[in-house]
């Protein structure tokens, strides 16, 4: 049976969502880098409250540009924003931390299980049904996460495990976002996101004093602070040109990019095994993609 072709993949333009999430692969790599170069120095803590200060200036220069004052960033749901960034900020912590821990392949390999903790969470949150294909993407990822960090084999760290919270904590903002989206646009999402996590970061590394970058490592502090908000953009504007089903399984080639960054910057080893478990993971996405589009 041909899978059901919606009006939104007869207007999609696949070539430049394609574009978009070059940048948006760029942009996470960057970030991964640049990253674990500022915690040479800072926590990730001071790291995050740098990010989301910059953030939030570039957001507030948009927001002012458009005209309407603050209009555009007025939301009626403030308690999901606060939880929803709550949980995403998080994650972001974790996902820092992971970046600095262990090798740059392994960290996307794990977040690549994302997509697999939505599908399991939404029913639970979303009152989405849990089909077998899900289950099914569930268990591949669950194998792929297994051979990616080999427990036995290879020492198991803080790292993996903060990869995976990073993961799940990802994938419970993409269901808080789902709700958000409902009435609020993405700038304002992205505005109270970087406001929001510039809070929490103060609140959290204020009180036991505050460590300055030092020069040098300013221009990584403001590369954080870019790509935070150039990245969720680009992903943004390539969901914009095509549907999530064909947007999603663009987003392996983060897979690759990063395991190639690791290895001509760190000399991080290219092992299969990170290869080899993505692969799986990426067959249970694709596995849950392929049924959600013959849905009619």
């Amino acid at each position: 049976m041909n899978a059901t072709v919606t009006p939104a993949m007869r207007d999609a333009r696949p070539w430049r969502a394609f574009a978009w999430m070059l940048a948006a692969m760029v942009s996470f790599v960057a970030m991964a880098i640049a990253g674990r170069e500022v915690q040479r120095e800072l926590s990730t803590f001071e790291l995050m409250l740098f990010r989301s200060a910059i953030g939030w200036l570039i957001m507030l220069v948009v927001v002012l540009r458009l005209g309407d004052g603050f209009a555009p960033v007025v939301t009626r749901q403030p308690w999901l924003h606060l939880q929803r960034n709550s949980i995403h900020f998080i994650g972001q912590n974790a996902w820092f931390f992971a970046v600095a821990a262990i090798p740059l392949a392994q960290v996307v390999a794990l977040e690549m299980t994302n997509p697999l903790w939505v599908a399991l969470l939404a029913p639970l949150l979303l009152h989405e049904r849990l089909t077998r294909i899900r289950m099914l993407a569930a268990l591949l990822g669950f194998a792929g996460v297994l051979i990616v960090a080999r427990p036995g084999v290879s020492p198991l760290g803080w790292g993996h495990g903060a990869a995976l919270l990073a993961a799940i904590c990802f994938a419970l903002t993409s269901i808080y976002t789902r709700r958000i989206t409902r009435e609020d646009r993405t700038i304002c999402v992205l505005f109270w996101m970087t406001l929001l996590q510039t809070v929490f970061s103060a609140l959290l590394c204020l009180p036991g004093g505050l460590t300055l970058p030092t020069p040098g490592l300013l221009p990584w502090v403001a590369i954080t602070g870019v790509t935070g908000v150039s990245a969720h953009f680009a992903l943004t504007s390539a969901l914009r040109n095509a549907p999530a089903t064909i947007v999603a399984p663009m987003e392996f080639l983060r897979l690759p990019a990063m395991a190639l960054a690791g290895m001509w910057i760190y000399g991080e080893p290219l092992d299969w095994a990170v290869f080899a478990g993505g692969a799986l993971i990426v067959a249970g996405i694709l596995a849950n993609i392929l049924s959600e589009r013959r849905k009619p």
